[in-house]
C-alpha cells in the first residue's frame, strides 16, 4: 500500500501546486468561469455547451471548481442539458489523464520507484482499492484526476475506470445540475444546500469505505 500512497501524493502534490498558482494569479475562479459562461450567453446561448466542456476540460491541469460550474451549467442550460455538458467536460478531461498516464507515466513511476516488485504492489494495491477511490472521487478536489492518472499509470481496462467513473460522476453532475437549473440569483438556496448535501454524502462514504478497509487488515501484519 505505501508505493500506492507515495505515488498519489506525488499526483496530488502536483496538482495541487497547479490548483495554488491558479488560485494565486486568479486563473480559473468561480466569478470568471461565471463570466466566461455570462460572455458565451450573450453571443449565442449555443456557445454555453461549448464554453462548458472546453472550462472543464482543462480542469485535468488547472483545477476547475468543478460543482460550482456545474451548477451554473445548470442554472445557464437548465436540466438536463447542463448536465450533459459537464459529463461531457469532465469525460474529455479524465480520458486526457487517463491516457497520458498511461503512456507516459511509467516514467515518473519508475524515478518514484525503482524497485520492480514495489511497483507491481502499488498495481496490484489500486486495482483492490482503486474502484472505491474512483467512484468517490468527487468528494474532494485534485482527487478525480489523481484517480484518473493512478488508473492509467496501472493500466486499469479503460472500460473498467469508466464503468466506475461513471457510477460516480453521473449521479452527481445530475444532482449538482438539477439544483443550478431551480435556483436564481434571488433564490440560491437549492444550490447552495445540494452542495452541502453531496459532500456530506461522498464524505460519509469515505468514512464508511475506509473503516471497512481497516477491519480487512489483519491484527498482526507482517512489517
Amino acid at each position: 500500500m505505501r508505493p500506492l500512497l507515495k505515488i498519489m501524493a506525488a499526483l496530488t502534490f502536483v496538482f495541487l501546486t497547479i490548483f495554488l498558482i491558479g488560485q494565486l494569479f486568479g486563473i480559473l475562479t468561480v466569478d470568471r468561469v461565471r463570466g466566461v459562461l455570462e460572455a458565451a450567453q450573450q453571443v449565442d446561448p449555443v456557445y454555453i455547451f461549448g464554453a462548458i466542456v472546453i472550462l472543464l476540460l482543462l480542469d485535468i491541469l488547472l483545477s476547475v471548481p468543478t460543482l460550482a460550474t456545474t451548477l451554473l451549467a445548470g442554472f445557464f442550460l437548465g436540466f438536463p442539458i447542463g448536465a450533459a455538458a459537464v459529463f461531457t467536460g469532465l469525460t474529455f478531461a479524465m480520458l486526457t489523464g487517463y491516457t497520458l498516464s498511461r503512456k507516459y507515466g511509467h516514467r515518473a513511476i519508475s524515478i518514484l520507484i525503482k524497485d520492480e516488485t514495489e511497483r507491481a504492489l502499488m498495481a496490484e494495491a489500486f486495482a483492490r482499492s482503486g474502484p472505491a477511490m474512483i467512484m468517490l472521487a468527487r468528494a474532494a478536489p485534485m482527487v478525480p484526476e489523481v484517480t484518473a492518472c493512478m488508473a492509467g499509470v496501472t493500466r486499469m481496462p479503460l472500460p473498467r475506470y469508466l464503468i466506475f467513473y461513471a457510477l460516480g460522476t453521473i449521479p452527481y453532475v445530475g444532482i449538482a445540475a438539477y439544483a443550478g437549473s431551480v435556483s436564481s440569483l434571488d433564490n440560491p438556496q437549492p444550490a447552495i444546500f445540494t452542495a452541502l448535501g453531496l459532500y456530506a454524502l461522498l464524505w460519509t462514504g469515505w468514512f464508511i469505505y475506509q473503516r471497512v478497509e481497516k477491519r480487512k487488515k489483519p491484527s498482526n501484519p507482517l512489517p
